[in-house]
C-alpha cells in the first residue's frame, strides 16, 4: 500500500486508489489469504475512508461580480418600472428521447418500466430545451430542439416567444433586457449569438435588446433556474420521456401555486455545431457596449 496511499496533510485522514477486491488477490499471492471484507474492516482499523471528491476547490470570483450584480438589479428595476420585458435564458439540460429511467420518484400504482442500459442507439433523439423565462409575467416558453444547442438555435427560440407571447403582451414594446449565463451558446464572447440577435430578432421586428450576463460561476442566480428549469425538472420527474410529444406535454403541465404558466414548442430544424462568424459579419452587428462592465452588458440595435 505504501505507494498506493494519499492523505490529507491537516488531518491523519488516508485513502488508497486500490480497491479492496484488489488488496485481496495482491495478499493471496504472498501467502496471506483473507477476504475483500476482512481487507475492509483491515483498512478502516488503519484510519482508511472510502472517499468522493471534493469539489471544495474554488476558482474565485471576479473582481467585478458585486458590481455587475447591482448593475443587474438597477437595469431590472428600470425595464419593470417601464412595464418593459425582461426575460431569463438558458440551454436546460440534453435528455435523451426514449424509454430511459428519469430521476425522481411519481405516484403510480406501477413503477414505469424503463431500458436497463441508457444507449444512445436506443433513443428515438435528443431533445435540447432552450427556455425563456418571463420574470415580471412569471410565463416560460422552452423551445424544445432536436439538433444542437447553438447560437442560431437559442435565437430561433427568442423569435418564438416573441411572435408567440411577447408581441402580444407587451405591445408597442421596442426594448427587451435579457439575462442570460457567462457561458454556453449565449455567452458574452459568442459572437455567433450577437450575431443571430442581430439578424433574427433586432431587425426584422425593429427590437432594441439589451443583454446583461451574470458573472461566470454565478448561472445560479439566473431566475429562469430556479423558477422554470427545476419546476419543469419536477413535473417530470420518476417519468420516462419516451416520446418527443411527452416531454412538451410535461412542460406544458408545468405550474406552481404562484402562478407559472408554461408554453413550449418543438423546433426540429438542424443546426450545425462550430459555424464561426467573422470580422466582415460582426461588423453588422449594431453593438453599443454599456458604460459599465462592458464585456458583460451591450446592447444592439435595429439597423
Amino acid at each position: 500500500m505504501k505507494y498506493e496511499t494519499a492523505g490529507d496533510p491537516m488531518t491523519t485522514r488516508k485513502w488508497t486508489r486500490k480497491a479492496t477486491r484488489k488488496v485481496s488477490r495482491e495478499l493471496k499471492k504472498v501467502g496471506i489469504a483473507v477476504s475483500r471484507g476482512t481487507v475492509g474492516r483491515l483498512l478502516t482499523q488503519l484510519n482508511y475512508r472510502l472517499r468522493v471528491n471534493w469539489k471544495k476547490k474554488s476558482r474565485g470570483s471576479p473582481k467585478e461580480r458585486d458590481r455587475q450584480f447591482r448593475r443587474i438589479f438597477a437595469i431590472r428595476q428600470h425595464f419593470e418600472s417601464n412595464g418593459l420585458p425582461v426575460i431569463s435564458v438558458d440551454t436546460k439540460k440534453k435528455e435523451l428521447v426514449g424509454n430511459f429511467k428519469n430521476a425522481g420518484v411519481a405516484w403510480t400504482k406501477a413503477p414505469f418500466i424503463a431500458n436497463d442500459h441508457d444507449f444512445r442507439s436506443d433513443a428515438i433523439g435528443v431533445a435540447w430545451p432552450q427556455g425563456i423565462f418571463d420574470t415580471g409575467a412569471n410565463r416560460g416558453f422552452v423551445a424544445v430542439g432536436t439538433s444542437h444547442a447553438t447560437p442560431s438555435f437559442a435565437a430561433d427560440a427568442l423569435v418564438r416567444w416573441w411572435e408567440n407571447d411577447g408581441a402580444s403582451r407587451y405591445p408597442g414594446a421596442d426594448h427587451i433586457l435579457v439575462l442570460a449565463d457567462a457561458g454556453g451558446c449565449n455567452g458574452p464572447r459568442n459572437r455567433a449569438w450577437k450575431y443571430e440577435l442581430q439578424r433574427k430578432l433586432c431587425d426584422p421586428f425593429r427590437l432594441t435588446v439589451s443583454v446583461s450576463h451574470y458573472p461566470p460561476g454565478a448561472s445560479k442566480w439566473n431566475p429562469i433556474e430556479h423558477r422554470l428549469f427545476s419546476q419543469i425538472s419536477r413535473n417530470w420527474a420518476g417519468r420516462p420521456l419516451d416520446s418527443y410529444a411527452t416531454i412538451l406535454n410535461y412542460i406544458r403541465g408545468t405550474e406552481t401555486e404562484k402562478g407559472l404558466v408554461v408554453d413550449a414548442t418543438l423546433i426540429r430544424r438542424y443546426y450545425p455545431t462550430g459555424v464561426k462568424v467573422d470580422a466582415n459579419a460582426m461588423a453588422s452587428v449594431n453593438l453599443t457596449r454599456g458604460r459599465t462592465l462592458p464585456q458583460w452588458n451591450y446592447t444592439i440595435s435595429p439597423h
